[in-house]
């Protein structure tokens, strides 16, 4: 019996008959599964571990036992078996969306195989087409520069970069000469570049299509070619920059990648869009525990699921005995999402932050009076009265991505001013219009009493108002 096998069967125990909103039911459980995120995978056969992976992904191409095959070789002939992810740093902040693809890459890292992490420094200039309307912007070196700062903390997490390289592809890249790329090109057909919906979208609607967009799968395909890949990585939506890397492969003589996709998460707000920082509806990698914890609660019931299945160690029969609790009654939505928001603190923070943030959240939304609640932000009228409430919210207190999403919690009545007096609540709705009002004048139309303790809630996160 594999070590997995093994530590399935302890959850599942504690699974079937527990309680589970109860704390002591949580920690047993978190316990068991955060062991999981380091558990050695080497003992599962190749059949094993492909069926592990495919078990996540959306495609396994060629297959799932080509996969297997492949591994079995690799190991036949006593060499490393590279495992390959690469990410364009057009942004300072990775988010939970990216980390479902990494999370594959650290179980073929604890199946014993070799993670490269591609920081895409020159492909980023170019910006990667998949799914624009438009073309993207060119980034600086000085653009790439700030958004690389953080990206291998962010991610340290799910991958162990003491046996992980961490490569910059214009290692590569910069070294590769016109009649080299020219050569590549002449053998790469038009028609798997038109065969991209984006691309044919945007020519039939007479916007721009630069030539570099045009060549950026082609470009990005050196990166496989360079480390010499037997797998890629990727979400749904790479899937055509990933056929690009097997066919360049295969120019260069080398044996195609095995080709794996995982699911575009869908966002915090459960509105069926994938989960994107433009959105607001987002997980941030650096985010506190506090912060991830109470977003994970805010989602609605149907992304539950899928978010345990994407972002966790749990294996189907797990999911599908909870599931099945919760369709017939004996678990609550709420303590699920208690046991998720708690597995995904523990991943990026620990098992002690993850315990903190599930006490905290207790404390400042189950319990009646905020004042109990420790470390909550505040701000003061004296320093922010004339700050607008947007303002306020996305800039100050950084509670919401931009004021347009302030208008939008204010909306779906998101946004409340609340004053305890002695530890009883009254919750004022603050209208929409309230957005653009300064913090001052908020206030004085609540008419909140001077003994007032004041609270600024948007949606699950709460600031203290100092007068």
């Amino acid at each position: 019996m594999s070590r997995l096998s093994e530590s399935v069967i302890r959850a599942m125990e504690i699974l079937t008959g527990s309680d589970l909103a109860a704390d002591y039911t949580v920690a047993r459980l978190l316990e068991e599964t955060y062991t999981r995120r380091s558990l050695d995978l080497s003992d599962l056969s190749p059949q094993e571990q492909a069926a592990l992976v495919e078990g996540r992904a959306i495609n396994v191409i060629p297959s799932a036992s080509a996969l297997a095959v492949k591994i079995t070789a690799a190991q036949a002939a006593g060499r490393p078996f590279v495992v390959k992810y690469g990410i364009d740093p057009t942004s300072p902040d990775v988010h939970l969306g990216h980390s479902v693809p990494i999370i594959i890459a650290s179980r073929f890292q604890r199946m014993g195989h070799h993670v490269v992490f591609i920081i895409g420094d020159v492909t980023a200039k170019i910006g990667d087409p998949s799914g624009r309307s438009s073309e993207r912007p060119p980034l600086t070196d000085a653009d790439i520069a700030a958004n690389l700062s953080g990206y291998q903390a962010q991610v340290t997490p799910f991958i162990d970069f003491e046996r992980a390289d961490l490569r910059f592809n214009g290692e590569w890249l910069n070294k590769v000469s016109l009649p080299e790329l020219v050569e590549i090109l002449a053998r790469v057909p038009v028609s798997m570049s038109l065969q991209r919906e984006d691309f044919r979208t945007r020519l039939a609607a007479g916007d721009g299509l630069s030539v570099a967009e045009f060549v950026y799968s082609v470009v990005m395909a050196l990166d496989s070619v360079a480390i010499t890949a037997d797998v890629e990585l990727g979400g749904v939506d790479q899937l055509l920059n990933l056929q690009m890397c097997r066919k360049v492969m295969e120019i260069r003589e080398q044996t195609p990648e095995v080709v794996i996709t995982t699911p575009l998460i869908e966002g915090t707000d459960g509105n069926g869009s994938k989960m994107s920082k433009s959105k607001g509806n987002y997980v941030g990698l650096s985010a506190t525990p506090d912060e991830i914890y109470g977003r994970l609660m805010s989602i609605p019931d149907h992304v539950t699921e899928p978010y345990l299945k994407l972002l966790t160690e749990w294996t189907d029969d797990e999911i599908q005995l909870v599931t099945k609790r919760l369709a017939d009654g004996t678990a609550h939505p709420m303590a699920v999402k208690r046991i998720l928001a708690g597995e995904v603190v523990a991943a990026l923070h620990g098992l002690e932050a993850a315990e903190a943030a599930r006490t905290e959240f207790t404390a400042r939304f189950s319990k009646r009076s905020f004042g109990d609640t420790q470390n909550l932000p505040v701000v003061s009228v004296k320093e922010h009265g004339e700050t607008t409430l947007g303002q306020l919210i996305s800039q100050t207190l950084d509670f919401a991505p931009s004021i347009s999403a302030v208008r939008r919690v204010a909306q779906q009545k998101g946004l409340r001013l609340v004053s305890e007096t002695n530890g009883d609540q009254h919750s004022t709705l603050l209208v929409e219009t309230a957005v653009q009002q300064t913090l001052a004048a908020v206030l004085a139309e609540a008419d909140a009493g001077e003994g007032a303790d004041l609270y600024l809630k948007v949606g699950r996160k709460v600031a203290r108002v100092d007068r």
